[in-house]
Formats: structure tokens, C-alpha cells, sequence
């Protein structure tokens, strides 16, 4: 995958956010630190919300009407921070209106969803791209270029482990209610099942997974989770996610990819990737920058240049849905669920 940025001579594209909450903050920066894209206007259903964002950044147009900030001239695009269970029918009168679209993910929360957003971008003839910023953060790439680079041989196995504590605002929050969120493996988890899929370049073929509600009882989603992926070619991958330990700042990162000629490990507790094979230990030390920098930059790059490859394709988007709403269905059922079944829309 390429790491440098496509240059567009036509000027700075003009985004809307939409949905101005806490992830919207780090998009918001990421478009302020651009030369080639410009925030355009927020847009939020909170008039009051929209009307403090917008001022916080600089003054910015702001609105409650998603379709007046898409009918506006210079507006090209849309990057949206809205609740999961909103996606769909919001990607969908962004593509009617024409223009590109970054989704924090989840893309949607079902398979057929998902696909139909696919399909109505495809339509349209511009840009769809899942927000999986965890692929563009240093830890992922530095990982996925020493894998490219043939540092493993082979990747066989991976294990990728993402603990933390409690990061919900309050019991009333949307994330909380499945129905909305789609669940915890669709709304952190996919961050993990997407990351382990794209380091094994591998079809995940099915998935084994129990879930606790950790931090109470009463929790309607399980904040713990742990994943089993089988792999069409013989690899396997363990993903455990949590947002249920203590203490709640705690924020630890554990990786580790087998292959079949070494071993690659980024340790708990600092920043270098070590990878062991028969000829010895060395270090690898990604470099500094921001993922949703560089995330922002990877789907301008495809806004730019439709014919090159993508950092995350429309497919990788979809198959992170099936992988979640797979993990959902494991759980209720206690029993591995393939991704054959899921994909066909077993769940609506």
C-alpha cells in the first residue's frame, strides 16, 4: 500500500461533519491540518451543539439540515460521526446528493445495509470509505509493513488484545443499546477483527466469540469480548477487546503475528515492535503521526485517483460488518457462526 499522499490540483476539498460529537473533534482537527481538504460546515440535529462546534471552529457554516449543507456550493464531501444505527440512511442521501463520504465505523450494522450503501456509492460514481483509523494508526502499519516486507514469512496466527476501562459518558448513552449500536463487537470490536484480517491477508471463513458484561449486570451490550477467527487459508487469529477493566484510565495494546519463519511482538509497554527470527532480534519503530491525519489523507488519495489502490476498500468495510455481526450471533448462540451464513443476511 502506498504511503504517500496523492496531490489534486483542484483545490481544497470541502467537507461537512456531520454529527458533532467526541470523534468529530479529531476528524475536525485532522481537516484544519490539511492543505487539501477544508472543513465546510458542521452539521448536528443539536442546534445548540452545531452552533458550539462550528465556533470552536472558527466560525465555520452550521446547520441542523443535512441536505441544505450538501446543496451548498464548495461542499464535496461528508465525514459522518453520527450514532451507528443512523449510517445507512445518512450514506444514502449523500450519495444521491453526489458527493464522497468517510463513515466512522461501523459502515452500517447489518450485512445488507452495508451492501447497499456499497452498492448506491458504486452507483453514483464517488468515493465510500469506512473509518477504521486503527489501520492508519503507527502501531497497525508499522506491523502490516514488516509483515509486507516479509519479515515473518508467511503470517499464520496473530493475536491483537485491546484493553481499557469504562469510556461511556453515562447509562443513557446510544452506545450502550444494542439496537442502536449494533453491539460492543460492532462499535470497538471491528476495530480488532478488521486490523487481525487485513495483517494475515486472509478471508475470515468464521467466528468463535463469548462476551461478559463486565463492568455490571444491568449492561445491555458486553464490554468484554473474546474473538476466535478461522481463516480460509489455515490462519487463526485471538482478539480480546475490553472497555470493562480497571483502573478506568488503563490502556493497554498487546500484538503478536507468527509466521512461519519468525515471530513479531509489540510489548504492552512500549512503542517498538520486536520481531524474532532464526537469524536474531531487531526492532522496528514506526513513525510518529496522526491516524486520522493519515487516514484523512488515504481517502483523499482515493477521491483523487479512483483507479488506485485503496488503504481501505468498500469490501474491507463490509467484511468488517459481517465480522462483527458474526461475534453478536456467536455469542447469542454459543457456537461458532460462519461468515458464509452471515453474509448471506441472516441478520436484517
Amino acid at each position: 500500500m502506498a504511503r504517500h499522499s496523492v496531490i489534486d490540483d483542484t483545490g481544497p476539498l470541502g467537507v461537512v461533519i456531520v454529527g458533532a460529537g467526541f470523534i468529530a473533534d479529531h476528524h475536525g482537527a485532522a481537516l484544519r491540518a490539511s492543505s487539501r481538504a477544508r472543513l465546510a460546515g458542521i452539521v448536528d440535529v443539536d442546534a445548540g451543539r452545531a452552533s458550539a462546534a462550528a465556533t470552536a471552529a472558527g466560525g465555520v457554516p452550521w446547520t441542523t439540515d443535512l441536505a441544505e449543507a450538501l446543496a451548498r456550493p464548495g461542499v464535496d464531501a461528508a465525514i459522518v460521526c453520527t450514532p451507528n444505527m443512523t449510517h445507512e440512511p445518512i450514506a444514502q442521501q449523500i450519495a444521491a446528493a453526489g458527493k464522497h463520504l468517510l463513515m466512522e465505523k461501523p459502515l452500517t450494522i447489518t450485512v445488507p445495509s452495508a451492501r447497499a450503501v456499497v452498492e448506491a456509492f458504486d452507483a453514483a460514481g464517488t468515493v465510500v470509505m469506512a473509518a477504521h483509523t486503527h489501520r492508519f494508526y503507527d502501531y497497525a502499519r508499522a506491523v502490516d509493513d514488516a509483515i509486507a516486507g516479509g519479515a515473518v514469512g508467511r503470517p499464520v496466527f496473530a493475536r491483537l488484545a485491546l484493553l481499557g476501562g469504562w469510556i461511556w459518558p453515562d447509562w443513557r448513552a446510544w452506545v450502550l443499546d444494542p439496537a442502536k449500536s449494533g453491539g460492543h463487537a460492532l462499535h470497538n470490536g471491528v476495530h480488532l477483527l478488521d486490523l487481525v484480517s487485513w495483517w494475515l491477508r486472509d478471508e475470515p471463513v468464521s467466528v468463535y466469540a463469548r462476551g461478559r458484561a463486565q463492568t455490571a449486570a444491568e449492561l445491555r451490550i458486553y464490554d468484554y469480548l473474546e474473538m476466535h477467527v478461522e481463516y480460509a487459508g489455515g490462519a487463526d487469529a485471538v482478539c480480546e477487546m475490553s472497555r470493562g477493566h480497571r483502573p478506568s484510565t488503563l490502556d493497554r495494546r498487546d500484538v503478536l503475528v507468527a509466521g512461519t519463519d519468525g515471530v513479531l511482538q509489540l510489548p504492552a509497554d512500549g512503542w517498538g515492535s520486536t520481531v524474532v527470527t532464526e537469524s536474531g532480534t531487531s526492532l522496528l519503530h514506526p513513525q510518529a503521526a496522526n491516524g486520522f491525519a493519515v487516514q484523512l489523507d488515504a481517502w483523499l488519495d482515493a477521491i483523487a485517483d479512483r483507479a488506485a489502490e485503496r488503504a481501505m476498500t468498500p469490501a474491507d468495510a463490509v467484511r468488517a460488518v459481517a465480522l462483527g455481526v458474526a461475534t453478536e450471533l456467536s455469542i447469542e448462540r454459543g457456537e461458532p457462526v460462519t461468515l458464509d451464513e452471515v453474509m448471506e443476511g441472516v441478520r436484517s
